[in-house]
């Protein structure tokens, strides 16, 4: 981990595969991750976690499945949300993002539950494949 400032559009600049987060530091016992975004994302739950989510460039959408219905919030740039834990979700960003979220650390991309996995990302990691 580095003791110096850490420039996030410099990081963002050094990968270009989409929905593959990277850390780019660690708080305490979480990661903070940055990662590109574009398209759909799975459904998926984080059974024992929430996850927070602060939109640095662009717009993300994010579907949630809660007690009283299927809703969509809206993540202009600079905008943060946080889904509570065990709340099923789908982040999907039509125009394309840059995200940064709080997570454990070892949290899986794809949650503890989820859609069936696209042959594009790992399963075990939620990371996409070089193909």
């Amino acid at each position: 981990m580095s003791n110096e400032p850490i420039p996030l559009s410099k990081a963002l600049a050094s990968f270009d595969a989409l929905w593959s987060p990277r850390i780019v530091t660690r708080v305490n016992d979480y990661d903070v991750r940055i990662a590109k975004v574009e398209g759909e994302h799975i459904w998926h739950v984080h059974d024992d976690t929430d996850e927070f989510f602060l939109v640095l460039d662009g717009e993300l959408h994010i579907s949630l499945r809660e007690p009283a219905g299927e809703r969509t919030v809206l993540l202009p740039q600079g905008a943060v949300f946080t889904v509570p834990r065990g709340t099923e979700h789908r982040p999907y960003a039509p125009s394309g993002a840059a995200i940064l979220m709080f997570e454990p650390t070892g949290t899986p991309t794809v949650g503890d539950r989820h859609d069936e996995i696209p042959s594009h990302v790992d399963a075990t990691t939620g990371h996409a494949l070089n193909t």
